[in-house]
């Protein structure tokens, strides 16, 4: 199938009066091709296939009231596999496993706990050497715990 700007210049290519052969020369497809084309104004449209039941859809059902009967503990993948087979499942474990994700509610994020400090009681100092060539700089960085303030310097080596 060609691109819908293909199929556009050969339907602008056949209005200024080009003949099938000069066409599919020029653009580089079968004449069958210009003419499917021409014929067709709809065939450069992709369509989206339709949806194809999957081997799990006829167990949906059952999925979905076994966790509910199990609620509020997790039913194991493994576990609703064999249950499954005994019913008739073709199916993988794979596709199981991803059913059974996207039914399962998303956790919320655990609260972020910020460590706290008094005033003067804590103070963060790092060194980095900060290479450019042959010259090279080191940065002295403090940052209070509690303002969370901080001291910048630069210097040329730490040791001094």
């Amino acid at each position: 199938m060609l691109g819908g700007e293909l199929a556009l210049e050969i339907r602008v290519l056949a209005r200024h009066g080009k003949g099938v052969r000069e066409i599919a020369r020029e653009i580089g497809v079968s004449r069958n091709t210009v003419r499917r084309y021409l014929r067709d104004p709809e065939a450069a449209r992709y369509r989206a296939r339709p949806p194809r039941p999957s081997k799990l859809a006829p167990f949906e059902g059952y999925i979905a009231d076994r966790i509910a009967s199990a609620a509020p503990e997790r039913l194991e993948a493994t576990v609703l596999l064999r249950e499954l087979r005994e019913r008739g499942y073709a199916g993988g474990y794979s596709i199981l496993k991803e059913h059974l994700a996207r039914l399962r509610p998303a956790a919320p994020p655990e609260p972020v706990v910020r460590f706290e400090t008094a005033p003067g009681e804590q103070m963060q100092v790092d060194w980095a050497v900060i290479r450019r060539g042959a010259d090279r700089r080191s940065v002295f960085v403090a940052t209070l715990g509690w303002s969370r303030a901080a001291y910048v310097e630069f210097v040329p080596d730490e040791r001094l």
